[in-house]
């Protein structure tokens, strides 16, 4: 058989998540998929893995409720996921603010402009003033970003609106800003979350990472590895020796370049994941702020 994961979300109004919740789950189960879904009054969010056919499946038949829905393809299955997981919470993207989103039948309501891959290339050849601001956590940058980008100082989604609201970036008010993710969901609310606090000219990356990487692979803006939610740990946009591909992270032990993330084996004590070579990773399986714990 052979494998995939689907990566999508849909942003429209659902006046009962919990029916939605259970129809999901059951059609999961039904087609053998393993995976992570978010539904909520605003709409549904998940990554899901198994049998190429009973993903066709599972995408044709979410189509027939979340009509326009982007699925997005990449290689893996079944096994990158340790279970299936099917929730219903007040936001399918968790920045806390619930009631700042306004969504109607069109998506988010208030957001920044969409921009292609390609027009994301022809916007920065046109104003060098571009800030690319990344809209994911600082350790999913470790590996790879657009370059040049602002990191915000960030563990998680629900630290942002602190952030934003700190004025650290006040002076990127007034120059063109894309914020970009990797499936594109976050920026569709990170970008209206930016306008309402006064961001002038806020764009979003339209698919986010992955698409940008399907589009130009190595040889674009991007650079590095792409993060992801399962137990890849990361992804690529070319072969391992492709001449464009740029090395960003870096073993917290001993600095060889790596892209490979791990948990810290203190677990449940300690949740870190961390980057290390494989021969750190085998003489100590610790992340880099429980080391000096061991005598």
């Amino acid at each position: 058989m052979t494998g995939k994961i689907l990566l999508y979300y849909k942003f429209q109004p659902i006046a009962d998540p919990e029916a939605v919740r259970l129809w999901q789950r059951d059609l999961c189960e039904g087609l053998g998929l393993n995976g992570r879904i978010l539904v909520s009054p605003h709409g549904i969010n998940g990554t899901v893995g198994g049998d190429i056919d009973a993903c066709k499946a599972y995408a044709r038949k979410t189509r027939e409720y979340f009509r326009g829905i982007d699925f997005k393809w990449s290689e893996g299955g079944k096994d990158d996921f340790p279970k299936l997981s099917v929730k219903a919470r007040e936001e399918i993207v968790s920045f806390g603010a619930p009631g700042e989103l306004e969504v109607d039948e069109h998506g988010v309501v208030g957001g920044g402009t969409r921009l292609s891959p390609e027009q994301v290339n022809e916007l920065v050849d046109a104003n060098p003033d571009v800030v690319f601001f990344d809209g994911r956590n600082a350790r999913e940058a470790e590996i790879g970003r657009f370059k040049n980008a602002v990191v915000p100082d960030v563990e998680t989604t629900h630290d942002f609106i602190a952030e934003l609201d700190s004025g650290k970036y006040d002076w990127m008010k007034d120059k063109p800003v894309v914020s970009y993710c990797t499936g594109g969901i976050r920026c569709e609310v990170l970008s209206s979350l930016m306008k309402n606090r006064g961001f002038k000219e806020v764009y979003q990356l339209d698919g986010g990472i992955v698409r940008y990487g399907e589009k130009f692979g190595n040889s674009g803006l991007w650079e590095g590895s792409l993060y992801v939610f399962d137990d890849r740990m990361h992804t690529e946009f070319g072969p391992a020796d492709d001449p464009h591909y740029v090395q960003l992270g870096h073993c917290v032990h001993c600095g060889t370049a790596t892209n490979q993330f791990y948990n810290c084996t203190r677990e449940p004590e300690c949740r870190e994941q961390y980057l290390s070579c494989p021969e750190c990773r085998e003489s100590n399986p610790l992340c880099e702020q429980c080391s000096p714990r061991v005598a």
